[in-house]
This record gives C-alpha cells, structure tokens and sequence, in this order.
C-alpha cells in the first residue's frame, strides 16, 4: 500500500480511536471478557463503543485492515479485529527512513 493511503486511513478521529482501543482490548471491551480476546474484538462490541451503525464501522475496519493496521478472523457469522502490532513497526520505520 502507498504511503499516501496509509495516512489516509489514519486521518480518521474514529479510525484512531478504535486503534486506540483495539491497543487494550480488555480495557475497552470488558463485555468481551467470557469470550477471550484472543481472535479480537467483534465487529458488534467495536460498534456499540463507537455508536456508529454496523455499515459505518465495518467500512472504517475494512479501510484499517487494506492499510495493514488490523488482521480480520471470520469464525461462523462473527468477525473479530486486532491490531497488527508489526504494521506500527512499519510505520515507524517509514517515518523515520522517509519524512
């Protein structure tokens, strides 16, 4: 991905904040706790912390997960997000290597 769409994806307050709480997913989604967080958080306990319709919240997660910041699990009709903690990595290095 281009570094262009990777700033885009982050120029979102609600992209940020749902990176920002996918960072502490036990914090943020104590509702999530009997199901573990080890596959993520579900695209339904992301939208009820956002308040945003279903739409909205998954278009925000499928614009994070083509710039590399989430990883998607599909298991039966649930999806669940995580960060991907080496993207920040990446991203660190491509500010300090190119701006």
């Amino acid at each position: 991905m281009e570094q262009v769409d990777i700033f885009k994806a982050l120029s979102n307050k609600t992209r940020l904040q749902i990176l920002e709480w996918l960072k502490e997913p036990e914090i943020n989604f104590p509702g999530q706790k009997e199901y573990g967080y080890d596959q993520g958080v579900c695209v339904g306990q992301l939208q009820a912390k956002a308040n945003l319709t279903q739409s909205t919240v998954s278009e925000y997660l499928s614009i994070l997960q083509r710039a590399g910041f989430v990883k998607a699990t599909r298991k039966g009709q649930w999806t669940y997000y995580k960060r991907d903690e080496a993207a920040f990595e990446r991203l660190s290095n491509l500010i300090s290597s190119s701006l």
